[in-house]
């Protein structure tokens, strides 16, 4: 084992790309490049194969701690920016506005998941935070993708709107989309353009470090800059999210699933995840109070260890590492 593996998880540099890891791009079926990255450890035996996926705005340089965390105990981890957001280029009007198409997504996750599986040693696991969860579970229930094991962290099934249905807000999203370019921003983003909206903190972590790693990234890699989704992203949202609350689509997953969801989460609904977890037939939720905002992975260490543990101790039950192949005596 190298000293990189032996290296204590506390010690580690959030602000740089670990030696071990490489990074690349992958061409999705159209051409598109979208931004990869990979640890892979030659010289030792995998426990299998990770694919991490992030939420909406996010780059894979703010889970660079949590995916050495997986690689470290023994797994070969990918993470994938999705299209039009991250290092990948964008798709809104205008270099900061997030805009995308649900099942477009799911069809360039399905496209590398087949391409990675093949070329990658099992167990596979798949991890997906926020959309990237809802991404996932879609893809799960659309036969898209065949993990061992799924772990969906604060999916995002359902939207914070205070008791107002999701078939009303999809329906309010429509009409304000048909009043202007649909790639246009649904909310505003700050006071100082490029800057964090006040309070944004307060959504995402309680742990202030960890949370300044992110402006860090932006000012050294302005591609990873993000700011509001558009009302296209909205109605496409809405539409993804009510096609998986039909009756039937969540009953036929069959794959295990761990759930993390945050009790108190202004940004993800969190009754949705509880009725979510009811229905899947292999699901566990893990649920979090007030010590956990949004972003559990990147948190205070207490609660993120606290994750991690019940993340590592699901894959060891649902996905554990192949046997040694006994070799024979001559």
């Amino acid at each position: 084992m190298s000293d990189a593996e032996r290296r204590p998880e506390g010690t580690f540099d959030r602000r740089a790309i670990p030696a071990e890891a490489a990074e690349s791009r992958w061409l999705a079926p159209d051409g598109t490049a979208i931004r990869r990255i990979d640890w892979t450890a030659p010289t030792r035996p995998p426990w299998g194969s990770l694919l991490f996926l992030p939420g909406r705005g996010d780059s894979y340089e703010k889970y660079l701690e949590t995916l050495a965390h997986w690689y470290h105990r023994g797994w070969n981890v990918t993470a994938l920016d999705w299209r039009g957001q991250a290092g990948s280029g964008r798709l809104g009007i205008d270099p900061v506005t997030g805009h995308g198409d649900f099942t477009q997504w799911v069809d360039d996750l399905a496209a590398f998941w087949g391409e990675w599986r093949d070329a990658t040693p099992a167990p596979h696991v798949v991890v997906g935070h926020s959309m990237g969860g809802h991404l996932v579970l879609r893809a799960l229930a659309e036969g898209k993708v065949d993990p061992n094991a799924a772990v969906l962290s604060v999916p995002m099934l359902g939207f914070v709107a205070k008791g107002l249905p999701t078939a009303l807000l999809l329906m309010l999203a429509r009409v304000l989309a048909r009043m202007g370019d649909p790639r246009r921003p649904a909310w505003k983003w700050s006071e100082k353009p490029g800057a964090f909206p006040a309070g944004r903190m307060d959504l995402l972590t309680h742990d202030p470090a960890r949370y300044a790693d992110e402006s860090w990234w932006r000012e050294r890699r302005p591609e990873l800059v993000m700011g509001p989704a558009s009302w296209g992203w909205v109605i496409s949202a809405g539409a993804s999210i009510r096609a998986l609350e039909r009756h039937g689509v969540l009953e036929r997953v069959t794959t295990p699933v761990l759930i993390l969801g945050v009790e108190g989460d202004r940004l993800v609904n969190f009754g949705a995840i509880v009725r979510a977890a009811r229905r899947l037939p292999h699901a566990e939720l893990v649920r979090f109070g007030g010590e956990a905002h949004h972003e559990i992975l990147r948190e205070m260490d207490p609660v993120r260890e606290r994750a991690l543990g019940a993340i590592d101790a699901f894959l060891d039950r649902v996905a554990p590492a192949p046997s040694p192949v006994p070799v024979s005596a001559s």
